[in-house]
């Protein structure tokens, strides 16, 4: 999404989703750290943790990576240059 172009909202739906389920992962990895034998925590955090893999994909096929650094794949041309980046919205 380049500075200037039409807002997509789907952009922000999805972006937010993925906020959602990341505040919930770590908060669950925190407490699993000293709470290793909660069978129902772990349960909960692999189940976010599959829920969170569509929606990366989907939003990464929309809008390009999530992260830098060999994380995830770029189309063409090279689509870091594009603002504004996840972490900046």
């Amino acid at each position: 999404m380049q500075k200037g172009a039409a807002i997509d909202h789907k952009y922000y739906e999805l972006l937010e989703q993925i906020q959602v389920v990341d505040f919930a992962l770590v908060e669950l990895n925190l407490y699993l750290d000293t709470h290793p034998d909660d069978l129902k925590s772990i349960e909960q955090y692999n189940r976010l943790a599959q829920e969170r893999i569509p929606l990366v994909r989907r939003f990464q096929e929309l809008y390009g990576p999530l992260m830098n650094f060999g994380h995830a794949y770029s189309k063409f041309p090279f689509e870091w240059p594009q603002t504004p980046w996840p972490w900046q919205v």
